[in-house]
C-alpha cells in the first residue's frame, strides 16, 4: 500500500490521530517555518544610477597641503552623477562625476592709497592689488630729506573683496559608501577636474584656467531606497599646475547633496 502524506494533516492534525502534545509541537514547527520564510532580510540601500543636486561653501583658505593663498572663499552649485561599479556587504563602490555651472571665488583686495604731503602740492595715488597673503588694514607715515627737500607721505591699506565667476567639471571620481545595508552610511570620495574663471585667480598674475582636486568624507542618510541626503567635508585644491604664477588655493569645503534615482535597489 502506498503511503500518502497530507501537509495540512501534518501541520494541523486531528486529535483522534495524535496526542495533543504532538499536535502542539507540530503546529509550533509549522508556524516557525512559515514566519522565517515570510520575514525579509536586511535591504541594500544602493542605486545603480544616482543623480544629485548640491551646494558647497568654504569661508576661508590657508596652506593645508599644496596651496598657499590665504583668506579665499568658495561658493558653488552643481549636479552630480554616479554609477554603481560593485556592491558587497561592506562597500558600495561607484564611479562619480560632478558638474559646477555656478562657481564663485572671492579674493581679498588690497586697496592702497598714498597721500604725498611734502613737497607741495598735495598729491594722492591709489591702486588695487591682489596678493597671496590675507589682507590687514594698516596706515604708515614716511618722511625723508633729500638734497635739503623734505618728502613726506602716508600709505594706507584698506581691505576689500572681489568675487570672480567660474564654471567647472570633475569627470574623474570615485565614491565609496560603507555598510550599504544601513540607512546611514559613511561616505568617502575623491575627484579630479578642471575650472575656468572669467579672470585669473587667486592673483592677477595667475591663470583663469585651473585644475581641481578634492578628497572628502561624510555621511549619507537614505530616507528611502531612491532618496537620500549626503553631507561631506572635503579638502579642495585649485591650481594651474605651474603654467603661470601659482600660489594655489587649499579650501575646506562643506557640501550638502540631495541624491535621487527612479529605481532603488534591494537584495534579500
Amino acid at each position: 500500500m502506498q503511503a500518502r502524506f497530507n501537509l495540512q494533516a501534518i501541520c494541523y492534525p486531528h486529535s483522534s490521530m495524535h496526542s495533543s502534545r504532538l499536535a502542539a509541537l507540530l503546529a509550533l514547527l509549522c508556524a516557525s517555518v512559515a514566519f522565517s520564510q515570510s520575514t525579509p532580510g536586511h535591504p541594500y540601500y544602493s542605486r545603480l544610477n544616482t543623480f544629485g543636486l548640491f551646494g558647497e561653501y568654504s569661508n576661508d583658505s590657508s596652506h593645508l597641503v599644496l596651496g598657499t593663498s590665504q583668506n579665499r572663499k568658495l561658493l558653488d552649485f552643481g549636479a552630480s552623477y554616479s554609477r554603481r561599479v560593485f556592491l558587497t556587504r561592506f562597500i558600495d563602490g561607484q564611479y562619480m562625476a560632478e558638474l559646477r555651472p555656478i562657481m564663485f571665488e572671492s579674493d581679498p583686495v588690497f586697496h592702497e592709497t598714498v597721500v604725498r604731503t611734502s613737497p607741495p602740492p598735495v598729491m594722492t595715488f591709489s591702486n588695487d592689488l591682489t596678493e597671496a597673503q590675507s589682507c590687514h588694514p594698516s596706515s604708515e607715515f614716511f618722511s625723508t630729506v633729500y638734497q635739503g627737500v623734505t618728502y613726506s607721505e602716508t600709505d594706507t591699506i584698506t581691505c576689500q573683496r572681489q568675487w570672480t565667476f567660474g564654471e567647472g567639471i570633475s569627470p574623474l571620481g570615485f565614491k565609496a559608501n560603507l555598510f550599504p545595508r544601513h540607512r546611514i552610511q559613511p561616505v568617502l570620495a575623491v575627484l579630479g577636474g578642471y575650472m575656468f574663471s572669467t579672470r585669473p585667480i587667486p592673483v592677477a598674475d595667475a591663470s583663469s584656467a585651473n585644475f581641481t582636486f578634492s578628497v572628502g568624507a561624510g555621511f549619507e542618510w537614505y530616507r528611502s531606497t531612491t532618496r537620500s541626503i549626503r553631507a561631506e567635508y572635503r579638502y579642495h585644491h585649485i591650481s594651474n599646475a605651474g603654467t603661470a604664477d601659482d600660489p594655489g588655493i587649499d579650501s575646506q569645503l562643506i557640501q550638502i547633496t540631495y541624491a535621487f534615482s527612479h529605481i532603488g535597489y534591494k537584495r534579500q
